[in-house]
């Protein structure tokens, strides 16, 4: 297998677990520099121990709900690697199973919205900010299939991640980002804390 990702760098959102470490590893595999930013700041310290040394990989506390924290990140990987060439938002929230919308607390729907919508806001505003001058840059985003199929999932979710699509869709039509490419990396049933009400 080559090194595809040479000379690359990335932060990635939650990237202490689940998809966001297996993306991290892959990613430093395939030759790149990694930033995980994540809430697990034990977790997080260890995945990057173990994938490799700091001068590849390293961790940064980050809820993307705090649009400072995903400042911060992106901050890092500019004052450690020199630049930012992929931002993956990964980080989410899957929020409370509830049998119907009479039974959702406001704070948990919107609790669901800071980090998967206004977390993915900031990842796109703050790497653009740093990719756009450099002409170049790929910001990506984990959704689910269940912004297209709807049912299996709690509402704040689906809604959630139907307005991480449209996101996606919306920073490729605008015309400050047209250097920039971004895509939606949309998943099904993922054994791991965010799935456990499926």
């Amino acid at each position: 297998m080559t090194n595809r990702l040479e000379g690359k760098v990335a932060v990635i959102t939650g990237g202490a677990s689940g998809i966001g470490e297996t993306t991290a590893r892959l990613f430093v595999q395939q030759g790149a520099k990694v930033i995980i930013a994540d809430v697990q700041d034990e977790l997080g310290r260890a995945v990057c121990n173990n994938i490799g040394s700091p001068e590849v990989i390293s961790y940064v506390h980050c809820d993307v709900s705090n649009d400072t924290d995903v400042q911060n990140a992106v901050d890092m990987a500019i004052s450690k690697y020199g630049k930012l060439d992929i931002m993956f938002g990964n980080a989410g929230t899957g929020g409370k199973m509830t049998p119907t919308i009479l039974d959702i607390e406001y704070e948990d729907f919107k609790r669901v919205f800071d980090v998967n919508v206004f977390g993915m806001f900031s990842c796109s505003k703050h790497a653009a900010r740093v990719m756009i001058p450099s002409k170049k840059g790929s910001i990506i985003f984990t959704s689910s299939v269940a912004s297209v199929t709807f049912g299996d999932a709690p509402h704040a979710y689906v809604v959630s991640k139907t307005a991480v699509v449209g996101l996606t869709k919306n920073l490729l039509k605008h015309d400050a980002v047209k250097v920039l490419s971004s895509d939606t990396l949309r998943t099904y049933k993922i054994d791991g804390t965010i799935c456990c009400w499926l």
